[in-house]
């Protein structure tokens, strides 16, 4: 399971729509000549997961032919799981960068802290690996990953060229038009946008009650630097994110006001 000592950079992949989707193979595509990629991923899908972990049940890891000469791992894991087994089980060493994509679907705004897709990379960066999250607004399993495949290669091509902080952490969201009418990439910050959610009432034919997750996307940011705003303009947003929760502003204003001396 050892990676070969190498000068190219070990890119491990990883998603949350399970080892098989359109997504990764088309991730994978996008960078299999930048370095050695390794893939690791679940195997079923893990949407919405977030940052969780297996705690109470055993893991299981798979050798699969899915990438050509590429090397692939299924686990039974979380993408979160993913990480740890590929560090410590997998490539026995940290990769050079973690790559987690490319999702079906907007991880944009208040989605970050629900998605599978940004949890898997975070959890590198966490780790002291660069990572990139790669999502495409586009949700449906048929969707057209050619612009996306340009905008992953371009990023990465770039980020490989820097000396990276171990911490980097970018999520990046692609609005699902052609290559051509994609305006640029912008550098964003995080809209205040969540969804108004509603649970709808049903009733099996059991007679039994039963919920379903309904909700409306709901923008609340009039900015013009924040994703949501690049987005709706076909420009790709790309949205540095931190692991550190720490409210420094009103870390200062407790200080300052000494409420809890």
């Amino acid at each position: 399971m050892a990676v070969r000592k190498t000068k190219e950079p070990i890119i491990l992949v990883t998603n949350d729509d399970d080892i098989t989707s359109p997504g990764i193979k088309n991730l994978v595509e996008a960078v299999k000549d930048l370095g050695k990629v390794v893939v690791v991923a679940p195997d079923s899908p893990q949407s919405g997961m977030g940052h969780a972990i297996t705690i109470g049940s055993p893991l299981r890891m798979n050798k699969m032919n899915l990438f050509g000469e590429v090397e692939a791992w299924q686990t039974t894991g979380t993408p979160v799981d993913c990480v740890k087994l590929a560090v410590d089980k997998i490539l026995h060493r940290k990769p050079d960068l973690c790559l987690s994509g490319i999702n079906h679907g907007a991880n944009h705004s208040i989605n970050v802290i629900y998605s599978g897709t940004m949890s898997a990379a975070m959890e590198a960066s966490i780790e002291g690996i660069p990572s990139i999250g790669f999502s495409l607004l586009d949700y449906r399993y048929e969707a057209d990953f050619t612009a996306s495949r340009h905008i992953v290669r371009t990023i990465v091509s770039k980020i490989l060229k820097k000396k990276l902080d171990k911490h980097l952490l970018l999520n990046v969201n692609i609005p699902s038009v052609p290559m051509d009418e994609i305006k640029g990439i912008k550098v964003c910050r995080q809209a205040y946008a969540k969804y108004d959610e509603d649970f709808d009432e049903r009733t099996d034919p059991h007679g039994k009650k039963y919920y379903w997750l309904t909700g409306e996307f709901k923008n609340f940011d009039k900015g013009k630097d924040t994703d949501v705003w690049a987005l709706q303009r076909n420009y790709v947003s790309v949205v540095p994110v931190q692991f550190d929760l720490t409210n420094y502003t009103l870390k200062k204003q407790l200080e300052k006001t000494k409420l809890f001396s």
